[in-house]
């Protein structure tokens, strides 16, 4: 079993930045892939961005060049650091993980986070 605690969300204005960070205890953290997921009120949870045992990162078009996933295998900890923040990035953001290779779908991660608010102000 995995366990996914988020923190680092909260308030920012239009470009700003923030740093998700997501620690996770369990099994071998380096053997799974870690995304980031989120969810706007009324609508579905969307990809964010996810990276891979492998190594490999992709990212969600809508954040691509604002977004950077990182993860440090020794902390058992992946980071999203969201720059250039734009208020449609306004939402909860979970962090995920799943034992085998990445993908964009979240309902094929296994473990889920609580999830973090992010808002961010016009």
């Amino acid at each position: 079993q995995v366990q996914l605690v988020e923190s680092g969300g909260g308030l920012a204005q239009a470009g700003g930045s923030l740093r998700l960070s997501c620690a996770a205890s369990g099994r071998t953290f380096s053997t799974y892939t870690m995304g980031w997921f989120r969810q706007a009120p009324g609508k579905e949870r969307e990809f964010v961005a996810y990276s891979s045992y492998t190594g490999g990162r992709i990212y969600a078009d809508s954040v691509k060049g604002r977004f950077t996933i990182s993860r440090d295998n020794a902390k058992n900890t992946v980071y999203l650091q969201m720059n250039s923040l734009k208020p449609e990035d306004t939402a909860v953001y979970y962090c995920a993980a799943r034992t085998k290779w990445g993908t964009l779908s979240a309902r094929d991660y296994e473990y889920w986070g609580q999830g973090t608010q992010v808002t961010v102000s016009s």
